[in-house]
């Protein structure tokens, strides 16, 4: 099976390009910038070129390609609106897959987003989903809460560096899943027939608010952290602002998806069918605990070793 990722660069993507380069599988990766995706074609993916904003570049690369994953998304600093990138483009990219007869497409949404139409990237997922649903592919779509790895930039590292950690509040759990875990369910989901044109949750084994996790780090690193509150009233006034200025539109739309995470909602729900229909263990995903744990232990480890270094560089200046 030949498969075609986009966001192969991203923090899924090129876990999921791993997973499907260990598992055997032919992997072209859909990029525009090769000198970033470099270290994909180390691993051994083939690269293509694509913009998903020059919608001529896409049906070029689904020739010899048996199943798409996009795992791609617009990102903040983008000087493009998302309606143009996670839209309009993706439409095309359904339609030239139908065209090209794609046996499997894997799309990720954001789990409850049919809960916020006012939401802009909500809302954007939740249309997608709908175009899939009446694709007529063979679509899976794997709806995410949130990822281990963004907490290290989020809590962990600020906390390291003894820096301000930003909250807009602690009223929401999320349940949070390691990306090697996401990558882990997709590709196995690919060998799954069953998993054709279902809507399939991946979220940790837990829950977690802003304030459980920074106490863990807290605990782990053996550091006290700095916390600073932003109002909603400030977040408000951000989102407003933003929207007013074309290249901010990408920044104000996320700054909503923020203001979601201070309503209170629970980001959770059962992954049992997940396991029964992928034939998988329930015990499948990483604990927070565990990855935090790791991730401290390796960093301490570093400082041990470069201050040992430091302490050899003064002892041999001072002879």
């Amino acid at each position: 099976m030949s498969l075609l990722v986009l966001g192969g660069t991203g923090t899924l993507g090129r876990q999921i390009v791993r997973k499907a380069l260990d598992e055997g599988f032919q992997v072209k990766c859909f990029v525009r910038n090769f000198r970033k995706a470099a270290f994909l074609k180390e691993w051994g993916a083939e690269l293509v070129y694509g913009d998903l904003n020059i919608a001529e570049t896409i049906p070029l690369t689904l020739f010899g390609i048996t199943a798409i994953i996009d795992a791609s998304t617009a990102r903040p600093n983008d000087l493009y609106n998302t309606q143009q990138i996670d839209l309009y483009s993706k439409y095309i990219l359904i339609e030239a897959a139908k065209k090209a007869k794609i046996e499997r497409y894997i799309f990720f949404s954001i789990l409850n987003a049919h809960k916020y139409p006012d939401i802009p990237l909500m809302d954007l997922k939740v249309k997608i989903e709908n175009k899939l649903h009446k694709s007529g592919l063979n679509y899976t779509i794997f709806t995410l809460g949130g990822f281990f790895q963004g907490l290290i930039r989020q809590y962990a590292l600020p906390l390291l560096e003894k820096q301000t950690i930003w909250l807009t509040g602690d009223m929401t759990s999320i349940a949070y899943i390691d990306t090697q875990d996401i990558a882990k369910f997709v590709i196995r989901s690919l060998s799954i027939s069953q998993a054709s044109k279902k809507n399939l949750p991946l979220v940790g084994d837990s829950t977690w608010t802003s304030l459980e996790i920074i106490k863990l780090c807290e605990t782990l690193s053996g550091q006290q952290s700095k916390i600073s509150k932003v109002p909603i009233y400030f977040l408000k006034f951000a989102r407003e602002f933003t929207n007013f200025f074309q290249w901010s539109w990408n920044i104000s739309e996320r700054l909503a998806f923020t203001e979601v995470l201070n309503q209170g909602e629970n980001f959770n729900t059962s992954m049992q069918e997940v396991y029964n229909l992928l034939q998988m263990q329930n015990n499948a995903t990483t604990k927070l605990e565990i990855y935090l744990q790791e991730y401290f232990a390796k960093v301490m480890k570093k400082l041990k070793e470069l201050n040992y270094k430091l302490s050899e560089v003064s002892n041999k200046t001072e002879f």
